[in-house]
């Protein structure tokens, strides 16, 4: 490639960062009121700033000593701190310099201009003519600039003896251009004619851009499918570059470039009318970001002085008052179009990817179109008179960026498919085109020749092979040389002059796009699509977001808005790096704030349908049935009951009975809006903002998460001061209706459910979730332990063998609650679904340690009676003797009541192991299977550890063991260092002569009397036999003691201790003799460790025969 210099003609790209540098310098270091110099709020250097400024630009340091005494004393860091302002002016001075002496080169030159012949050369002119201008404007708009020009060079002379050499020149300049476009309009004067000819030229291109909705809808623009016949065409204009031009730059272009070149207007009705168009277009146009310039006043104001000019101003004002009447309007039915026109597009290009390379180029004009409305949008609503507000709400805006995005991530990801198309394009039609077209040329020198020929050979040697290959294009030298010899061949002394040659001019216009579409796609979309200005227009860009989410039908496309924060790196610029981090982080926290609005939005839209779910669900409780079945009873007796007109309930499933299609439900509209929203969440797996991976999905699983966690907790509606709670079967009705819903959105989102489900209710299993908040399976723990439990010790509720449940007794003060229906079969599997394997031993655990205190309490009144103990140990076979002991032993009653509570706490816990091993079957059965037929298989000589090894397993699984694991590790916590192990095992083995002797005691207790219809006693000493069994296993496990033989003794003191009541005759002592010689029986068919024969050799079957015929005959007496 060879590249061709153009003397005195700077390349665009030096232009462009020369022109940017100035433009971002000024306007950040200057232009913040959070970056204002110190210097200029500083109290001491008030006055010496205000006399600076008053005298500005002339320096007098003399006689003033008394203004200037402060700033004497810090000179230095002003010079220090001001320097970077300083030489930012400076820049802006000598970028003018430049200017001006490009513009007298080029007039010298007699640079002809044409945007549809040399596009290159006269859209780098007229920009930089803008960005001359907008930098001017932003210069006079900077306040402090005196202040800090005449501080720097105050300080400057304070210490160098002299002012800095580019102050007399730079002050001039602030002054010249206080009013920059009045002092501009003088200085284009020379300069009117090339800047008129190249903003003439634009009459082909503007208005055709600036057409109205409807010329654009009869023309059918953009539309692919209009013409079926033509739809493989390639799009071809003899203006390529033009169709996507900004027609915000073009309007820049003509509304400042009139104004400087304002006598055109008298004398060329081409320009008048494209003046007058373009001031009916917009109120303000953008000078920099969110800077705008109100062109109407500006205009007028500049006019107003000029002799001749009323009929100017006429059109002004006429133009104004058509701008606020109508352009609202006009852009409004654009943006309507517009979406509908680019959602067909999208879809035809979803559907058939390959057409993007014929029509690119409506791919690139529908961008351009878009990113124009939504710009005039964005700059106008905040600029607009407050009663033509309505036309400048777009509720729809996101649709229209959506479609944008949309068009955007076709051209990424087909991108190969476009290069192929192109790289044929270029190499099988533009080469032999442009290769006639230059042998077709009557005058070509040889170094046009040349360059012309190495477009032609560079065409040539591309194959479709290099894009399957993977090669890198660069075409980026072959534009820049098109560009110089646009400047090359548009001066008026040229050999070969371009405007005699416009047919090669377009053709190379076309080429240009063509290299593009193989190496410049990304640089395409950010030039045609980019909305970065978002960044700098937060409130309205989140009002917009907000708006989005509030519409139903526009929810679906609220993704739109994080996706727009990946643009806004694409306005930083690398002469600029200080503002990187700043856009960074804001386009991170608003990326950031979007997305977890979208997700608290789905996620409160997920709750209200749980919600509603839960209540559907709640209708089909059993609880419910009650009144039906009363109701069919009644009827099928012919009762009359209830009001006469009373509504009939309606039954569940009524709500899913349709009349009429047209009637919506609150459902319905939850799962349209949820769908719409869900849409939006899963439009991308993930998308990049500052190098910074953001994934949509992950936000919505987050905050399913936390609402389930949180809900799961709400619905148990524990009440602390009450001590009310959801019954467990109720409770999982309702997550269950929760989990059915949750599992619907994997219908709309690809989001793993079973994932939130597995955390949340994994952490419910615990005393607390990861937040440390209390979980399910504390709550009902600690229900079940300071509530029910605490009743059954009180005597409120008693446990019912016969019905494995709970039951309230009746008392004077009734209980709020039943304790069947907290403690029944049903209740405790269910309770065993919720809490899992986890959440029961957490109870189990709990319980233990309820279990061990008593037990601490009772070694305690055992070492306060060990010496009778120890006596009564020996001498069971002595009656007289035992008889006196007994009389001795203090705290009877205590004993034998913590042992019913701890049987009545081993009671619960069997329950709840029972429904756990139940739950577990139905789950699991094969692996609880194997662990059953392990614990089963254990030889009895296998070692102690080992076996509590399987035991603790088998506990684990819900499966009843000789030896309780839970009760043995609770128990080994107590072991006292003060107590030798010899003792431990002495005030284990008194215990249960403690419990042995103590036995008869309880019949002479009105409340154990045995109830067959229950199997046990309404004092719950039934549960003594489970306490006495469990508790033995465990101490003497601990104290590798032997079970059996401790067992048998305590089995050789309970029936001598019973036995012994038998002969008394006082019938108080005696009046529950045969309940409580029912014990025996119970104990020893709750042991795996005694035998009844045992039994028999201690305590006559005759008389438990006649026990067990006493109290049922006593029963049925009491029935009748």
């Amino acid at each position: 490639m060879i590249i061709v210099a153009v003397p005195g003609f700077p390349t665009p790209s030096c232009e462009t960062r020369r022109c940017r540098r100035e433009g971002f310098g000024v306007k950040l270091a200057c232009g913040d009121p959070k970056a204002k110099p110190s210097y200029l709020i500083d109290k001491n250097l008030e006055s010496a700033v205000k006399f600076i400024v008053r005298k500005f630009p002339a320096v007098e340091t003399r006689n003033n000593n008394q203004q200037l005494a402060q700033l004497q004393k810090e000179k230095s860091e002003i010079l220090k701190n001001l320097a970077l302002y300083y030489f930012t002016f400076v820049d802006v001075m000598e970028f003018k310099d430049h200017v001006c002496e490009l513009l007298n080169t080029i007039d010298v030159c007699q640079v002809f201009f044409d945007i549809t012949v040399n596009f290159d050369l006269t859209k780098n002119y007229l920009d930089l003519i803008i960005t001359y201008t907008t930098l001017m404007i932003l210069l006079s708009r900077i306040e402090e600039r005196k202040a800090i020009i005449g501080l720097y060079n105050y300080a400057h002379e304070m210490t160098h003896g002299a002012s800095d050499r580019e102050y007399p020149r730079l002050g001039q300049m602030i002054v010249d251009y206080e009013n920059p476009l009045k002092k501009m309009m003088e200085e284009f004067v020379p300069h009117s004619k090339s800047l008129s000819d190249a903003l003439i030229s634009l009459q082909m291109v503007y208005p055709r851009r600036n057409l109205s909705a409807d010329q654009w809808r009869n023309a059918q623009l953009l539309s692919l499918i209009s013409a079926p016949s033509t739809m493989l065409n390639p799009a071809q204009s003899d203006t390529m570059p033009c169709e996507y031009l900004s027609l915000d730059a073009m309007e820049k272009w003509i509304i400042f470039g009139f104004i400087l070149c304002h006598g055109i207007l008298n004398s060329e009705t081409a320009a008048l009318n494209l003046w007058k168009l373009a001031l009916q277009s917009s109120s303000c146009l953008a000078l920099f970001r969110d800077e705008v310039f109100h062109i109407h006043k500006a205009a007028e104001d500049l006019f107003v002085n000029i002799r001749g000019y009323n009929k100017r101003i006429n059109d002004i004002r006429e133009c104004k008052e058509a701008a606020v009447s109508h352009a609202g309007s006009m852009h409004r039915e654009r943006r309507k179009f517009l979406r509908s026109a680019l959602k067909e597009l999208a879809t035809v290009l979803s559907d058939q990817p390959g057409l993007l390379g014929p029509k690119a180029l409506f791919v690139f004009m529908a961008l351009s179109f878009a990113r124009d409305e939504i710009i005039w949008l964005l700059r106008h609503a905040d600029n607009m008179p407050k009663k033509s507000a309505d036309d400048f709400i777009d509720k729809h805006i996101a649709e229209l960026i959506f479609y944008m995005e949309e068009l955007r991530a076709h051209v990424r990801k087909y991108g190969p498919v476009m290069q192929r198309y192109y790289v044929q394009y270029l190499s099988g039609f533009d080469a032999v085109v442009l290769n006639e077209l230059v042998q077709n040329l009557s005058v070509c020198p040889e170094d046009e020749s040349i360059i012309m020929s190495s477009f032609v050979n560079t065409m040539t040697s591309l194959s479709v092979k290099q894009v399957e290959d993977g090669e890198v294009f660069d075409f980026r030298g072959m534009r820049l040389d098109w560009f110089r010899l646009q400047a090359y061949t548009s001066v008026s002394k040229a050999s070969l002059s371009l405007a005699d040659h416009r047919e090669l001019g377009k053709m190379m216009n076309t080429i240009i796009f063509h290299t593009k579409m193989v190496d410049s796609l990304v640089e395409m979309l950010v030039e045609t699509s980019d909305l970065s200005i978002f960044c700098f227009y937060s409130r309205a860009f989140e009002k917009m977001f907000q708006q989005c989410l509030e519409l139903p039908s526009q929810s679906r496309y609220s993704i739109a808005f994080p996706l727009l924060c990946t643009h806004f790196m694409s306005c930083t610029h690398e002469l600029c790096p200080e503002e990187r981090h700043h856009i960074g982080d804001r386009s991170l926290s608003l990326c950031n704030m979007f997305l977890d609005e979208m997700a608290k939005q789905a996620r409160n839209l997920i709750t209200d349908i749980c919600t509603e779910q839960c209540t559907l669900s709640d209708q089909l409780l059993p609880k419910h049935c009650a009144k039906t079945i009363s109701q069919a009873v009644n009827k099928k007796s012919k009762k009359q009951t209830g009001k006469k007109g009373e509504p009939e309930r309606e039954k569940p499933g009524v709500e899913s009975m349709r009349k009429n299609r047209l009637v919506v439900t609150n459902l319905d509209k939850l799962h349209t809006a949820l769908s719409e929203l869900c849409f939006s969440i899963n439009y991308v797996p993930n998308m990049v903002v500052w190098e910074h991976t953001f994934t949509p999905r992950e936000y919505l699983t987050s905050h399913l998460e936390i609402r389930f966690t949180k809900s799961i907790v709400g619905m148990t509606m524990y009440n602390q001061a009450t001590q009310e709670i959801a019954k467990p079967s109720e409770l999982l009705t309702s997550v269950r209706a929760y989990m059915t819903v949750l599992q619907s959105i994997e219908n709309y989102v690809q989001i793993d459910i079973t994932r939130v489900f597995n955390n949340v209710l994994l952490q419910q299993t615990q005393h607390l979730d990861s937040h440390g908040e209390p979980t399910i399976t504390s709550l009902y723990t600690n229900w079940y332990l300071e509530t029910l439990l605490r009743q059954v010790s009180n005597g409120h509720i008693a446990y019912f063998p016969a019905m494995k449940a709970f039951v309230n007794l009746p008392t004077e003060n009734e209980l709020t609650f039943n304790a069947e229906e907290y403690s029944d079969i049903s209740e405790m599997r269910a309770l065993s679904e919720l809490l899992g394997p986890y959440g029961m031993k957490f109870l189990s655990e709990s319980l233990m340690w309820h279990i061990s205190s008593q037990v601490a309490e009772l070694k305690k009144l055992v070492v306060e009676n060990v010496e009778v103990l120890t006596q009564m140990r020996t001498s069971f076979d002595k009656p007289d003797q035992m008889a006196a002991l007994f009389k001795r032993l203090s705290s009877v009653d205590s004993v034998l009541k913590r042992m019913t509570i701890i049987g009545v706490i081993l009671s619960f816990r069997s329950l709840a192991q029972e429904a756990l091993r139940d739950v577990l079957s139905y789950h699991i059965p094969f692996l609880v299977s194997s662990i059953e037929d392990f614990k089963d298989h254990i030889p009895r000589e296998t070692d102690m550890k080992v076996a509590m090894n399987v035991y603790e397993l088998s506990s684990a699984a819900g499966l009843p063991c000789e030896i309780d694991p839970a009760l043995v590790v609770a128990l080994s916590s107590q072991k006292s260092e003060n107590i030798s192990p010899e003792e431990e095992y002495k005030i284990a083995c008194l215990l249960m002569v403690f419990v042995a002797v103590s036995l008869p005691t309880l019949a002479s207790n009105v409340m154990s009397q045995y109830s067959p219809a229950i199997e046990g006693h309404c004092n719950n000493i039934h549960c003594l036999a489970k306490a006495i069994n469990q508790i033995a296993a465990a101490l003497f496990t601990i104290h590798k003691g032997s079970i059996e033989d401790r067992l048998k003794e305590f089995l050789a003191l309970a029936s001598s201790s019973l036995l012994k009541i038998g002969q008394e005759t006082d019938k108080t002592t005696t009046r529950n003799r045969e309940s409580v010689y029912l014990l025996l029986d119970m104990i020893v068919q709750e042991s795996p460790f005694l035998t009844m024969d045992l039994l028999e050799s201690c305590f006559p079957y005759v008389l438990l025969r006649n026990a067990y015929h006493a109290v049922y005959k006593q029963s049925v007496t009491s029935s009748a």
